[in-house]
C-alpha cells in the first residue's frame, strides 16, 4: 500500500534536490512548479444526464412515511464514517442501515436531514463531501483526496441520482449546532453529528426514531423483494461453488470454503451479508463458528451458512448441512431427516394472519417428539415443550426477519415483531437444527459432534408463503443427488 505524501515529511527524508525551489506557503514541503502542475490540465469529468438509481421512488416514499410520523421536527439520519482497521488503514466501508433504506446512498460521512416545513411536511437534503478541491491540493495531499480513494459524486451527480438536494457535509455540524428546535437523531454512526446535538436531543426521543425505522422495514416493498431475490439466487450459486471444491478444501481447511464463497459475493454482490459459518465435524456445533480453521474430513458433515449482500445491502441467509463426502452416514440421515421434518412444519405454519411465533413452535413441536422418540428426553412432548428440555440441542430461535440487516427489524417492539403477526411482504428465515455437543454424555456416542440445520429465506405471500432459496435441494436424498451431479 503506498504512503502519503504529506508535508510534514522530514528534510533528511525527502529525495535530495537537485533544483531550486521556490517556497510554497499552501503546501509546505512541496515545490511550487510541482502545486502549480497538480493544479492544472485535468479534463472535466462531470458526469452529466444521470438517470435516478433503481429505488429513487421507493427511498421518496419511505421519507415521506417518516415525515408524517414526526411532524414539525428536524431528523438527523447520518451514514457513519471509517472505522480504524489499525493504524492507517480502515474497514471497508458499510453505510448505517437506516441512512441507506432511506437515502439509497452508501458513502462515509453521509448525512440526511429532513428539516420541517409547515405543520406535517419536511424538507429533505443529504449531506456529503463535494468533490476534492484541486485548487487548494485537497485532491492528492489529503488522505482522503480523489487522487488516493478514488472519484466520488459531486453534489449535482448525488442529487440527479438519488432525488434529494444536495449540501456540502462539512458545514452540517455547525449549522446543526445552531439549529433550533425538537430533533431527533439515529445514534451510534457518527460522533461528530452527536456532538453537535449534544443538547438538543434525547436518548428516549431517539430511541423512538431508531424504533419506527426498524419495524419501518418489517414489510419488504417491490424492489426489496427484488434484491432479496437477487441475494438468494447469487447465494445458490455460491453454495455451487462450494460443492464443486470440497475436495480442495479437505487438502486445506475450512478457510478455502469461506475464500469460495466469498469469491461469489464480490464478484456478484457487495460482499457477504454477515460471517461466514464454514463449520465440520463437531463445528458445527458451535451455533455461531465463524472462525473457519477446522479440517475437512471425508465422513464428517459440513454447516454452510451464509448470505450473499446486494450492491443496495440486502443479505441472503441460507444454511445447508452437507456430507462432505456426499453420503450421509445412517445416524447422519436420521438426524437431518427429523430437522428437515421440522423445517417443512416450520415452513407450513408461515402466512398471513399467523402469530410469528407459529412456525417457531411448530418446528420445535417436531424437534421435541423425535427426541422423546429416541428416547434422548423423557415425554410427554408437552412436557419437554413446556419445560424447555429440547433446548439442550437446540438453543436457538427458528428464525428472524431478513432484510438489509441479516437479523433486520432488530430495534423493533416485541408487540410489534416478535408477539406480531405475518403480513405479506414479510421475510424472514426458517432454520431448525439440533446439535449434539461432543462431549455431551447424555446421548449416544454415534450422536456425539454432529450439527444439523436446514435454513431457508420466506416471503410471506397474500395467499402463504413462497421459499425464495428453493433453488438449493432440501431433503437428504435431493442433497445427495445434488452433490453428485456437481462433483460431476
Amino acid at each position: 500500500m503506498a504512503d502519503e505524501l504529506t508535508p510534514e515529511t522530514p528534510e533528511e527524508e525527502q529525495p535530495k534536490k537537485k533544483h531550486k525551489q521556490r517556497k510554497n506557503g499552501l503546501y509546505p514541503g512541496v515545490s511550487e512548479e510541482l502545486a502549480a502542475s497538480m493544479r492544472t490540465g485535468w479534463a472535466d469529468t462531470e458526469l452529466r444526464g444521470l438517470e435516478p438509481i433503481a429505488q429513487a421512488a421507493h427511498t421518496a416514499a419511505r421519507r415521506s412515511a417518516l415525515s408524517r410520523r414526526f411532524p414539525g421536527e428536524r431528523l438527523v439520519v447520518p451514514a457513519g464514517r471509517l472505522k480504524t482497521r489499525s493504524n492507517d488503514t480502515e474497514y471497508p466501508f458499510r453505510a448505517s442501515t437506516e441512512y441507506a433504506y432511506l437515502t439509497g446512498d452508501q458513502t462515509e460521512n453521509g448525512v440526511l436531514v429532513l428539516e420541517p416545513a409547515g405543520e406535517t411536511g419536511h424538507h429533505a437534503t443529504v449531506y456529503l463531501l463535494p468533490r476534492s478541491d484541486r485548487e487548494n491540493g485537497e485532491f492528492w495531499l489529503s488522505g482522503n483526496g480523489e487522487l488516493w480513494v478514488g472519484r466520488r459524486h459531486s453534489l449535482t451527480e448525488a442529487e440527479q441520482l438519488l432525488g434529494i438536494p444536495a449540501k456540502d457535509v462539512r458545514k452540517l455540524a455547525e449549522e446543526l449546532t445552531e439549529a433550533e428546535g425538537p430533533v431527533r437523531s439515529v445514534r451510534g454512526h457518527d460522533s461528530v453529528i452527536e456532538t453537535a446535538l449534544t443538547d438538543k436531543v434525547t436518548k428516549e426521543r431517539d430511541e423512538e426514531l431508531r424504533v419506527y425505522l426498524s419495524e419501518a422495514r418489517a414489510v419488504k416493498d417491490a424492489f426489496e423483494i427484488d434484491e432479496l431475490q437477487k441475494a438468494v439466487d447469487s447465494t445458490v450459486r455460491g453454495f455451487e461453488d462450494v460443492v464443486k471444491v470440497l475436495d480442495k478444501a479437505e487438502a486445506t481447511s475450512e478457510r478455502y470454503i469461506e475464500g469460495t464463497f466469498f469469491l461469489r459475493a464480490r464478484v456478484e454482490g457487495n460482499d457477504v451479508g454477515y460471517g461466514s459459518i464454514c463449520a465440520a465435524g463437531p463445528h458445527a456445533c458451535t451455533l455461531h463458528w465463524v472462525r473457519n480453521d477446522g479440517d475437512v474430513r471425508s465422513g464428517d458433515l459440513l454447516l454452510l451458512d451464509a448470505g450473499v449482500e446486494t450492491h443496495s445491502l440486502y443479505t441472503a441467509d441460507v444454511t445447508r448441512t452437507l456430507p462432505i463426502n456426499g453420503t450421509y452416514t445412517d445416524i447422519q440421515r436420521k438426524i437431518y431427516d427429523a430437522v428437515y421434518a421440522s423445517q417443512e412444519a416450520g415452513i407450513a405454519a408461515v402466512k398471513p394472519g399467523a402469530k410469528f411465533r407459529d412456525f417457531h413452535d411448530a418446528s420445535q413441536h417436531v424437534l421435541a417428539e423425535k427426541l422423546v422418540e429416541w428416547g434422548l428426553v423423557e415425554g410427554p412432548v408437552e412436557r419437554v415443550l413446556e419445560l424447555g428440555l429440547q433446548r439442550r440441542w437446540t438453543l436457538h430461535g427458528t428464525g428472524h426477519m431478513l432484510g438489509m440487516d441479516v437479523h433486520d427489524c432488530a430495534a423493533a417492539r416485541t408487540e410489534a415483531y416478535v408477539d406480531g403477526t405475518l403480513e405479506p411482504g414479510m421475510c424472514l428465515t426458517v432454520e431448525p437444527g439440533l446439535y449434539f455437543q461432543a462431549d455431551d454424555l447424555t446421548v449416544p456416542e454415534e450422536y456425539r459432534g454432529i450439527g444439523v440445520r436446514i435454513e431457508d429465506d420466506i416471503l410471506v405471500t397474500e395467499d402463504g408463503n413462497r421459499n425464495m432459496s428453493a433453488g438449493l435441494p432440501r431433503t437428504s436424498d435431493e442433497v445427495e443427488a445434488w452433490m453428485a451431479r456437481l462433483k460431476g
